[in-house]
């Protein structure tokens, strides 16, 4: 198929009422989620992929892409308003966005979080469509023992960067990777951790582990640790950002959203450390660097590209490889599997139309995210302002829904409180959850190739070290080993200086 077949192909997709309706609606309910504190666009995902499993494929891909894209920018909303991320990618926007605000001008900060985002948000979506495909067609040079090695190294990645302890991101990736194994062995046939559980035999499924894991410790913290509510919507002031401001803080926008494509297309690393880096590196380079933190308009145009840089990114590795980029894309990648997708190369020749039907959706998604942004500046002021103890019952509720949907199973619905609890204790001591949910995704593929490699060498170790692309990624499993655990010496070194 040529290229302009595919982008006819991926129109006749998304070229249609409801297709543009999903994506409109995704941006909103997700804008919508990271402006109430206390939720996010990981769990307004998580919350929106069980009312998609009777849509067409494109389409429910389309509704968790603009959710997504929409959670993201949503979080600087109360970040800049009351002093409360949204989401964890929208604390550096706090640093001069709450500052702004504080002398009047928080719809100015709004307004610059607004054009920042949809700037980034396009180049980043440009990066996906001019990359993707190249990384697919080498990735079709990948058999099992590259594919083992290329899964070992995102592992490598994803335990060290999500969190400030290297043992704690393991320990997580290496309980998500036991959990995996439970049910039914494919290659031989026995059950495995099932305890005679009948219900077990299929593995945990993937819903009420994910659902559990991020929407319901958020609930038990409420409970735990219930917070006074304040009243704190706050007037927008001066909200017009001038071409003449744009123009100045665009160098720091360019710099952010090409930081966050960087970032985003590097599995596991996510949107925050690229806001915090955008961050850093705009106040280095500025010539107000000394008005950062003060309510500096630069620096709320540097974390929000930062932070939406990453949200087409994170696409690259998931379409191209079949490996998540971050948490959200994790989930995600299950709306794929539902609909009997499997994302990596393949889909690149098997699946070409929903691919470019994807491209053009991501295009049109910027477009919507201005407008409804615009429309958040003014109006979602007092979504803000909604207690946590209406808020937190009605997420229950949904969780409860969406689980118990998937298969109309309660056994789903005990798994997921479970999780909960385990995410609850996780949280409580520092443990990240991203490790676990995307080695629970990855397991299966990694223990898969893994002894496929294994049958085809006649059980010999040797094929994992075949040609130059598993040389390639043990490099880079090693370096990253290397690099984190050099980092950890230094961070004990720096506490051991303080103390």
């Amino acid at each position: 198929m040529s290229f302009v077949d595919s982008i006819l192909a991926g129109l006749s997709l998304v070229g249609n009422f409801e297709a543009f309706l999903a994506l409109f609606a995704g941006v909103a309910i997700g804008t919508i989620a990271g402006a109430i504190p206390g939720m996010s666009a990981t769990m307004a995902v998580a919350l929106t992929l069980p009312f998609t499993f009777s849509m067409q494929p494109i389409i429910a891909i389309l509704l968790l892409l603009g959710v997504y894209k929409g959670g993201i920018f949503g979080g600087s909303i109360p970040a800049i308003l009351i002093k409360t991320p949204g989401t964890p990618a929208s604390s550096a926007t706090v640093l001069d966005g709450y500052p702004l605000a504080e002398k009047g001008q928080a719809g100015k900060a709004l307004g610059m979080a607004l054009w920042a985002s949809c700037t980034a948000d396009l180049i980043s979506n440009l990066a996906l469509i001019l990359f993707a495909g190249w990384l697919a067609s080498f990735a079709l040079n990948f058999g099992p023992p590259e594919f083992f090695t290329l899964i070992l190294f995102s592992l490598t990645i994803i335990a060290g960067v999500s969190g400030a302890s290297l043992l704690r991101g393991a320990l997580s990736a290496m309980l998500g990777l036991l959990l995996a194994t439970v049910g039914l062995d494919l290659v031989y046939g026995t059950n495995r951790f099932t305890f005679g559980d009948p219900s077990m035999m299929g593995g945990l499924n993937f819903i009420a582990v994910l659902i559990g894991l991020f929407a319901i410790p958020e609930v038990l913290a409420m409970v735990w640790d219930p917070k006074p509510h304040k009243g704190q919507t706050r007037s927008l002031g001066d909200n017009k950002v001038t071409f003449g401001e744009y123009k100045r803080c665009f160098k720091s926008i360019v710099r952010g959203s090409f930081i966050g494509v960087f970032l985003g297309s590097i599995p596991g690393i996510g949107a925050a450390p690229s806001a915090f880096l955008s961050y850093s590196e705009a106040r280095r380079k500025s010539p107000n660097r000394d008005n950062f933190g003060k309510g500096e308009l630069e620096g709320v145009a540097a974390s929000e590209a930062g932070n939406n840089g990453v949200a087409g990114a994170t696409l690259i590795p998931l379409l191209a490889l079949g490996v998540p980029g971050d948490v959200i894309t994790a989930i995600i990648i299950g709306a794929f599997m539902v609909h009997g997708l499997q994302p990596g190369p393949m889909m690149f020749i098997l699946n070409v139309d929903i691919i470019y039907g994807l491209f053009i959706g991501l295009i049109v998604s910027s477009v919507f995210l201005f407008f409804i942004g615009s429309i958040a500046i003014r109006g979602f002021k007092y979504v803000a302002d909604i207690p946590r103890g209406v808020l937190f019952p009605g997420v229950l509720v949904l969780c409860v829904y969406g689980v118990f949907a998937v298969n109309n199973n309660i056994f789903d619905v005990g798994v997921m409180f479970v999780m909960g609890w385990v995410g609850f204790l996780m949280m409580r001591n520092d443990i990240p959850a991203a490790p676990f949910l995307i080695a629970f995704i990855l397991g299966p593929l990694l223990e898969d190739n893994f002894r496929q490699a294994m049958l085809m060498s006649g059980s010999s170790p040797a094929i994992l070290f075949r040609g130059p692309i598993t040389w390639f990624f043990w490099g880079l499993t090693v370096l990253t080993v290397i690099a984190i655990i050099r980092a950890g010496i230094r961070a004990t070194r720096n506490l051991k200086r303080r103390a």
